[in-house]
């Protein structure tokens, strides 16, 4: 199966107050998360990782979780040349296609995507659920909003049936996201020799 996920926050104890997380403690929260993770994802899935795993060394969290895993790393990523040897691939942006469904991956929500118009997802996270379109196949598949767990292709499928077409050019400023990925790169490309370069087209 093929899982997407984004902003678990491992060890960041002030993400509990922010985002009103029903746990007592960062302890807590890491064996929840941990445990709701592998009683989903089995150790031959792959899971998508819409950035932010953890806050500080993510190492010991990464190395208990199941499923070959891909990060598309976001700004509290600081370290990636750390990760490697838990991804299989590390990026800032990456476009897949899955039974049919184009798919674009960034951890901020974008205003337009390639394909956008054409009904290609766009799978986020960073908003912690405060994020939500009046239109256009995007979703937000931090913890925040998927019940702290992994969320499955069925699942967003079935949750994209829903969400209206995009018509027309996207409202807004299409270089905000933009700006923040960039942001989050910077030091990064030169910090990771093997990361893959974003890939705006096919």
């Amino acid at each position: 199966m093929i899982w997407f996920i984004a902003d678990p926050h491992f060890g960041h104890a002030n993400i509990i107050r922010y985002c009103h997380r029903p746990y007592s403690s960062v302890e807590e929260m890491n064996a929840a998360l941990i445990s709701n993770w592998n009683a989903l994802v089995k150790p031959t899935d792959t899971v998508y990782v819409v950035g932010d795993v953890a806050m500080g060394d993510a190492q010991a969290y990464l190395a208990r979780l199941n499923g070959r895993k891909i990060l598309i790393f976001g700004h509290h990523d600081r370290n990636p040349q750390l990760l490697c040897s838990h991804f299989e691939e590390i990026t800032p942006f990456k476009q897949v296609t899955i039974e049919g469904q184009d798919i674009v991956l960034c951890h901020y929500p974008l205003m337009d995507w390639p394909g956008r118009e054409q009904g290609a997802w766009q799978l986020h996270g960073h908003k912690h659920g405060t994020y939500l379109p009046l239109e256009g196949k995007q979703w937000d598949v931090g913890v925040d909003v998927n019940n702290y767990r992994p969320v499955s292709f069925a699942q967003i499928k079935a949750i994209m049936s829903g969400r209206r077409e995009a018509h027309g050019p996207a409202v807004g400023d299409p270089l905000e996201a933009t700006r923040l990925m960039e942001k989050s790169q910077r030091g990064r490309m030169k910090a990771l020799g093997k990361i893959a370069a974003p890939r705006l087209s096919r």
